[in-house]
């Protein structure tokens, strides 16, 4: 889909503020109302506007440790990584999972846990169990210094 500056225009806009009413969009870009939710149906029917969700702050809720753990393989063969993709995407603490080249690891996940109890009970009874983890290596997130969400739209 070509995106113009209006289609940009609202998509930054919903990307700084997803609860934003058609009307306050359309005053924010200098869109008729009507034509503004044309363009939103549009983004939304063709697949750019995949969802919406809500941000939360993971240490109000007591999840206070970041990690991002890069995992080694011991086969790399579509059935193993299926096997791995599968049993992580079961697991509520990890909230990222890419699978990676030119590293020595093959996956790199991003986790969030209560405490370092927490992560040691994550690794030894979940990760390491899945069957073709061969090597782990964590590093934790001292503190988050740019913090996006979005897509840059230029």
């Amino acid at each position: 889909m070509k995106l113009d500056n209006y289609d940009k225009a609202i998509l930054n806009a919903l990307q700084e503020n997803g609860r934003l009413a058609n009307q306050e969009i359309a005053d924010k870009i200098g869109l008729s109302p009507s034509a503004c939710l044309r363009r939103f149906k549009a983004l939304e029917e063709s697949g750019v506007i995949t969802g919406y969700r809500t941000t939360l702050d993971s240490k109000k809720l007591g999840l206070d440790l970041m990690a991002l753990i890069h995992i080694s393989m011991d086969k790399h063969t579509k059935e193993r990584f299926s096997q791995f993709e599968k049993a992580v995407q079961s697991m509520p603490n990890v909230l990222e999972c890419l699978l990676l080249t030119g590293q020595s690891a093959d996956y790199q996940l991003k986790v969030l846990v209560k405490d370092l109890e927490a992560y040691q009970d994550l690794l030894l009874n979940h990760i390491t169990q899945i069957t073709g983890v061969s090597g782990v290596h964590t590093s934790f997130v001292l503190r988050k210094v740019i913090d996006k969400n979005g897509i840059p739209i230029l």
